[in-house]
């Protein structure tokens, strides 16, 4: 059975995601499909993975998850299942941590290592998604603020922008953690919000429609944050409606320039770490091309004449 698993990141239309593949679980059974989600793998499927806070009762915790996950494992094995997406975001880490440390999940190689012990060998592919560095900060901004985050100030903000850990990182950090798994890179500019698209780019099944459009967890406009906000902690946001950009037109372009630079290494082959995953509704043009007409010559010129005289 293939697993594939599908690590998030977070602000990515993950949830989304998650939600498509839960509203369609029962047509991608029949098709071999199985999906585990948020509402099982942290519901006591995931505890003992990572460390953390646990009564001492002697027993090694680590081990346990790892018989768990077999068992489950073999279970769908047995009810027919010939692909398993499992889908967390925060296996990774999370975004809290991020705006925290000022950086990008900086602990994931440690994690994703340990996830890769658990699982073993069953694990054969695991899914990524990245988006432009300015957009992810301040959808994770939003959504923090809006659960009781402070509002950064210009020095929190540069120091986003000043730090050097891109998706390159991230992804090489996964690669060396899992070294043996497929690692797909999915851009949120192309799959955030086709989750058919992602679905069938991963498993090559085909996925359904239904569902696909359902938008969950996005990020709140400006009015809407303030809105829900203390007076005070209002106060300190920008004034204007729409969506928030708490980055200027430097920071901007420094954050995208940092990402065009994390793309072209993705379309490079990235030293041969990951693959980043293709639209599948676009075809290649092949190899003989249509050839177009890219400037104007003399006929046209001719022609132009022509249609004026007389």
């Amino acid at each position: 059975m293939k697993v594939i698993l599908h690590a998030g990141a977070h602000r990515c239309a993950t949830t989304s995601f998650q939600e498509y593949m839960r509203q369609n679980a029962s047509g991608l059974a029949r098709q071999g499909i199985g999906f585990w989600g948020p509402a099982r793998t942290r519901n006591g499927l995931f505890h003992g993975i990572q460390p953390g806070p646990a009564p001492v009762t002697g027993r090694d915790l680590a081990q346990r998850a790892r018989g768990r996950l077999q068992i489950q494992l073999d279970n769908c094995r047995s009810g027919g299942m010939h692909q398993l997406l499992v889908s967390d975001e925060n296996m990774i880490g999370a975004t809290r941590a991020n705006l925290r440390l000022g950086d990008l999940y900086s602990g994931v190689g440690e994690r994703m290592a340990r996830f890769a012990q658990a699982f073993g060998p069953a694990v054969t592919d695991v899914a990524f998604s990245i988006r432009s560095l300015d957009g992810y900060w301040a959808s994770a901004l939003a959504y923090a603020v809006a659960r009781g985050h402070r509002v950064p100030n210009s020095a929190g903000l540069e120091r986003l922008v000043q730090s050097p850990r891109s998706w390159r990182d991230v992804i090489t950090d996964i690669a060396c953690a899992m070294p043996d798994v497929r690692l797909h890179v999915l851009p949120f500019e192309t799959f955030g919000s086709r989750p058919e698209a992602q679905l069938a780019a991963l498993t090559g099944a085909d996925a359904p429609r239904t569902h696909a459009r359902v938008r969950l967890n996005a990020s709140l406009c400006l009015q809407d944050l303030r809105a829900g906000l203390p007076s005070p902690v209002a106060a300190r946001l920008p004034a204007g409606s729409g969506r928030w950009r708490p980055f200027d037109d430097a920071q901007t372009a420094r954050l995208r320039e940092a990402y065009a630079d994390d793309m072209m290494w993705l379309a490079a082959g990235a030293d041969g770490l990951a693959t980043l995953a293709q639209d599948p509704d676009k075809l290649a043009a092949g190899l003989n091309p249509p050839l177009a007409r890219l400037t104007r010559g003399r006929p046209d010129d001719k022609q132009r004449r022509m249609a004026g005289s007389g």
